[in-house]
């Protein structure tokens, strides 16, 4: 029991500054929690003379009417931070969400929204927060509708520059590759990443929340009836408090009160934000990552019903400011039930596009001119976008590249391959790792190690970690884009050897994708070599390596590195 308890210390550990502000924090809302019976006297009863000064009877004097400060102190703190982190969490919690949709919908959603954000700054705040009062009347309810209307707008914009950003990362389409939901994508993903920006959002808008109810007070917009810190700072400054010595026992208080609710808050977001990043901690494994794996992976020969990649006279252009990029000219392939074909070119030749295409997630500005891809005999551009999903990660599969990049950081490697299996798959949770525990085995992953991050496993076990991603639902068709990019010459062999092994074992097709020939003509039976988007040799890997019949193969043929030896050396004359 001691050891499970370190353990959860460990994992909800806040580090020092967190662990401070919790501290704070805590002592302030123990204070509310406890107002009755931690208050001398009912805050709203004379108890005592006019303007007393603090005494063992009132330690912190009594107000002009003679009413209990520390008493007002007290039950203060429920109101403020009842209004502050009602405030807080409904302006947060608005900002998120309008900044998730018009980061990752853009086009016409993104416009609206940010013009209506732009409406809302530019509209004076205490204008505004009359409008509303006088129109809804005072109170504390008022407060926070007051609050959240004015500052979600900042949390908005700030977040919706950042989803911008990470929609477009790889780990973002590769879930989106293997038929993840919008709605999954964004809460599993684009709000995960986005996080460690909407913790400081939140105790951006807590400090506005406290210190604008200490001023909204002013205004007579709060509840004069319920105590807060910021209705005794209000009363403070209609009473003459600062034409006498009270203001040291009646302004001085509430004011240090609210700086510390303040300083608790962003304390404890610096902490929740350290938490956040998997590179600050590490966590133990769960029990069910350490046990064993089960017996009994997928059986050896068993395939799905036949499929069919096939890409007709493919056109793709890019749509760019500078002018219309021609990317395919006229591309056709077909990758066969049990068959491995290879794709190679240089950089610029179009493979990026064919794989985008293969897959179902070319965007704009990409425009498709003439052609098709068909999966199965059905055309991946007639199907809705619903229908397109369920087809990813069941139909055809694609392992990206830079694997790193595809892999979400602040997830566990457990976790994503979970995630893969359950987009598609009705399992519950239990059952999702089990599946994952043998995925990772099968790749040559210890399963003890699903609790840790992408940034603990070097290169080739990232690659190896994003393979059982692909093949979670099997596939009919794998997609491999750039397998080896990035990895030294034994790693990639291996993950090579690795690719050759599992499409031999679970008998699916396969297109690989490389600038790398030899890695292609040492994996692929049939080769399609790629030059500035068109097609211009097909072959056998050993007739396009032995007897390249394009120009452009045999230069690629030509600039594979080849250990020769030494010439011999010429003898010298004897004079």
């Amino acid at each position: 029991m001691k050891a499970g308890a370190r353990g959860a210390h460990r994992r909800l550990h806040l580090g020092r500054t967190g662990a401070t502000g919790v501290a704070v924090l805590g002592v302030l809302a123990a204070i509310a929690a406890a107002a009755p019976v931690l208050a001398p006297f009912d805050p709203g009863a004379r108890v005592g003379a006019p303007f007393s000064p603090p005494s063992t009877t009132h330690l912190l004097g009594t107000n002009d009417v003679g009413q209990d400060l520390l008493s007002e102190l007290v039950f203060g703190a429920r109101a403020s931070l009842a209004v502050g982190l009602a405030a807080a969490a409904a302006s947060t919690a608005i900002g998120t969400a309008i900044g998730l949709t018009a980061g990752y919908a853009r086009g016409w959603v993104d416009t609206v929204l940010m013009r209506i954000v732009d409406v809302v700054l530019s509209l004076p705040f205490l204008p505004l927060a009359i409008v509303i009062g006088v129109v809804l009347g005072p109170g504390l309810a008022t407060l926070v509708l007051l609050i959240a209307a004015v500052t979600w707008a900042g949390t908005a914009r700030s977040l919706r520059s950042q989803v911008l950003a990470v929609r477009e990362l790889d780990h973002v389409s590769a879930a989106r590759a293997m038929g993840a939901t919008t709605s999954h994508v964004l809460w599993r993903h684009v709000l995960v990443d986005v996080t460690p920006l909407v913790v400081p959002q939140f105790v951006l808008a807590a400090k506005v929340a406290i210190l604008l109810e200490a001023s909204l007070s002013f205004l007579g917009l709060g509840d004069r009836t319920t105590r807060s810190w910021g209705t005794t700072l209000s009363f403070a400054f209609e009473r003459s408090a600062f034409l006498t010595d009270a203001w040291l026992w009646w302004v001085v208080p509430p004011g240090a009160c609210i700086a510390l609710a303040v300083l608790g808050f962003s304390l404890v977001g610096y902490g929740i934000e350290e938490m956040s990043r998997p590179r600050l901690r590490r966590r133990p494994a769960p029990v069910w990552q350490r046990q064993s794996v089960p017996a009994g992976s997928a059986a050896a020969g068993e395939s799905a019903p036949v499929p069919v990649l096939e890409i007709v006279d493919l056109g793709v252009r890019y749509d760019t400011p500078s002018g219309a990029v021609l990317a395919l000219d006229g591309v056709s392939l077909t990758v066969a039930a049990g068959e491995v074909v290879g794709l190679i070119g240089e950089s610029g030749s179009g493979k990026s596009t064919v794989v985008t295409a293969a897959a179902g997630l070319l965007r704009a500005p990409a425009v498709v001119t003439h052609g098709g891809v068909f999966l199965d005999g059905e055309e991946l551009g007639a199907l809705s976008p619903d229908e397109l999903r369920r087809r990813r990660g069941t139909r055809v599969a694609l392992v990206p590249q830079e694997a790193m990049a595809a892999l979400n950081p602040v997830l566990s490697v457990g976790d994503q391959v979970v995630e893969a299996i359950r987009a598609h798959q009705p399992l519950s949770r239990a059952q999702g790792r089990a599946r994952a525990a043998q995925l990772l085995a099968m790749v040559g992953i210890d399963p003890a190690r699903a609790g840790d991050h992408p940034h603990q496993f070097s290169g080739g076990m990232r690659q190896r970690i994003v393979i059982a991603m692909a093949l979670a639902n099997e596939p009919a068709v794998l997609i491999a884009d750039e397998p080896t990019t990035g990895l030294d010459l034994v790693t990639a062999a291996d993950v090579l050897r690795l690719l050759a092994s599992l499409q031999a074992r679970l008998g699916m097709a396969m297109l690989v994708v490389s600038h790398d020939l030899p890695a292609v003509l040492g994996l692929a039976t049939r080769v399609i070599v790629l030059e500035d988007g068109r097609v211009v040799e097909e072959g056998t890997g050993e007739r396009v390596s032995s007897l390249p019949s394009h120009p452009h193969t045999k230069a690629l043929i030509d600039a594979i590195p080849r250990l020769r030896p030494p010439s011999p050396a010429v003898p010298e004359r004897v004079p």
